[in-house]
């Protein structure tokens, strides 16, 4: 949990590179570690995912953390883990996936719309939450849910992040973003790619209370 936090603590962006090919996984990862990146994860239903989590993996940083994302099925766990990921990003709530990857050893961000589903989650282990899609619950409802959350709970919103949306969101209580199209799209270069995630990180800088590495998430 402690390398979550810290990764996040650093920069509280996830780069979610949907369709990203093998063949690019080592010089898109240099390019938003550069940017300022700490946490990527590769969804299961890119082309080769396990492929390119290896790479991003052996390629970059230590302090760089690695894992997959749109993991459904819990035999798909051991696979993240031998490819070199330690992160497990979820879509949904699924109590034998979340198990899994605890028991297995990683973290795990299950995805939940309800607070039932949050505590749900919880309960099973969820080091984090992510808010998905985050475009249906909007920043009210992540505020009201902050009320009755565990104040150190790491709440991510999901799905129509950008730039202009982050500081109502970090206001209501999350304290991370995954970042999909608006950050990644297959078929792009690693150069355009970086310099969106420059824009992304100025915009994380901006928020109120960011101070870096040193910074405490509550």
């Amino acid at each position: 949990m402690d390398r979550l936090r810290n990764c996040l603590a650093e920069m509280p962006l996830i780069a979610i590179l949907r369709g990203l090919p093998p063949h690019q996984a080592a010089s898109m990862g240099q390019a938003l570690y550069d940017a300022g990146f700490r946490c990527i994860e590769v969804p299961l239903n890119s082309p080769e995912p396990f492929a390119s989590i290896a790479t991003l993996a052996r390629t970059l940083p230590g302090n760089c953390l690695v894992g997959a994302g749109t993991v459904l099925d819990a035999e798909q766990v051991g696979h993240i883990s031998e490819a070199g990921g330690r992160l497990v990003v979820m879509p949904h709530s699924d109590a034998a996936v979340i198990r899994a990857a605890k028991a297995a050893g990683l973290l795990c961000a299950p995805g939940v719309a309800t607070p039932t589903e949050a505590f749900a989650a919880l309960a099973n282990g969820a080091d984090a939450l992510k808010l998905f899609p985050a475009e249906q619950l909007g920043p009210d409802v992540l505020k009201a849910w902050r009320a009755v959350l565990p104040p150190e709970l790491i709440c991510i919103p999901v799905g129509g992040i950008t730039t202009e949306r982050m500081s109502a969101y970090w206001n209501a209580g999350a304290r991370a973003f995954g970042l999909g199209s608006a950050l990644y799209q297959a078929g792009m270069e690693p150069a355009e790619v970086g310099a969106r995630a420059a824009a992304f990180v100025a915009a994380a800088k901006a928020l109120p209370n960011f101070a870096g590495p040193a910074r405490s998430i509550k």
